[in-house]
């Protein structure tokens, strides 16, 4: 089957849930593809299957993350997200490469760095505790130098902050600078969508 031909059926499986778990061992299988475009694409729907069965995807989970070593940045990218899905599903079979996926909120690539966030977040949105010694990270990314960085790194501020407030205290008042004074709109936004989550979770705790 050619690249073209193949990626459409990928796209029908994607759209065709109830043939997921099936399917997982084949899509796995075209991680070994010559095309960047359908490695791409398995990496996603993999992401995609393990958010819905994440036990299941538990051998995908080391093949995926040898992507993060790849020169070709739409991987990387592509991988992180991966993880970020499937540990939202589940952390306990990402958790040997949590700690790894760090590595790329200083990777070269702005779109690599917006993935970890993304990630980031989805992890945090169902196991939050694990981030509490690492908002130093997403910190430093709130002064990215891409505009599409600086627009997300906020959100995971707010998704920590709605689950566990005190990891974002500390970061109110920088919060509420960059949302006065950055020059992108949707930073500003979503600088203070990130404090009315952070502060509201406050006071339902009082």
């Amino acid at each position: 089957m050619n690249e073209s031909n193949l990626y459409k059926e990928l796209g029908l499986l994607t759209k065709d849930k109830d043939k997921w778990e099936e399917n997982i061992p084949y899509v796995l299988s075209l991680l070994a593809h010559e095309s960047v475009k359908i490695q791409a694409k398995a990496l996603w729907l993999l992401g995609e299957m393990g958010l819905a069965h994440p036990m299941l995807v538990q051998d995908a989970v080391s093949p995926i993350s040898s992507y993060f070593a790849s020169p070709e940045p739409l991987l990387r990218e592509r991988a992180v997200n991966a993880l970020g899905r499937i540990g939202r599903g589940d952390y306990t079979v990402i958790e040997p490469y949590w700690t790894d996926l760090f590595r790329f909120a200083s990777d070269e690539e702005p779109k690599v760095r917006l993935s970890f966030i993304w990630a980031s977040e989805n992890i945090a949105a169902n196991t939050p505790d694990i981030y509490g010694n690492h908002m130093p990270v997403f910190e430093k990314l709130l002064y990215d130098a891409d505009d599409k960085v600086r627009m997300e790194a906020p959100e995971i501020f707010r998704v920590i902050g709605k689950r566990r407030p005190e990891f974002v205290r500390p970061y109110v008042e920088q919060l509420k600078q960059i949302s006065e004074t950055d020059e992108n709109r949707v930073v500003r936004i979503h600088c203070l969508g990130a404090i009315k989550a952070t502060i509201s979770m406050q006071e339902s705790y009082r």
